[in-house]
């Protein structure tokens, strides 16, 4: 059985459906969802690294909590949200032992060969290394 469920969350409709599916699934379970948004910073981005050296972060989880709860009224009794830097797989990657994550929830947006090869796929990422099971949410 399910206990903590993750959900990488950027705002798209991917993620957005995906954390649906993942209180839904909470909601069935008894069990609670980690919603986690992640900032990729590119190297050498001055803009970026200005940006994480003046954000205290309080702010924005409070944004980012403000909106989960748009999409889901009672979201604050049921998540724990936090807002991160770094690439996106490998930090979704490193929640699992960090905080016994037992389950991933994933959106999935369809993108053509070119857009992966230049961008990557965070769900194909984590679906390739990930220990635990994963939901793909299309």
């Amino acid at each position: 059985m399910v206990k903590y469920s993750l959900v990488g969350y950027d705002g798209s409709d991917a993620s957005r459906r995906a954390f649906q599916f993942a209180i839904d699934l909470a909601r069935c379970s008894g069990s609670r969802v980690r919603v986690v948004s992640v900032l990729q910073v590119t190297e050498g981005g001055a803009d970026a690294s200005t940006l994480m050296m003046a954000d205290s972060g309080t702010q924005r989880v409070k944004e980012l909590l403000d909106e989960l709860t748009t999409i889901v009224p009672d979201a604050s009794s049921l998540v724990d949200v936090e807002m991160t830097y770094g690439s996106p797989g490998d930090v979704l990657l490193g929640q699992i032992d960090l905080h016994g994550v037992d389950h991933i929830v994933i959106g999935h947006t369809e993108r053509g060969a070119l857009a992966r090869w230049l961008l990557g796929s965070v769900s194909g990422n984590v679906l390739a290394r990930a220990h635990v099971p994963v939901t793909v949410v299309r």
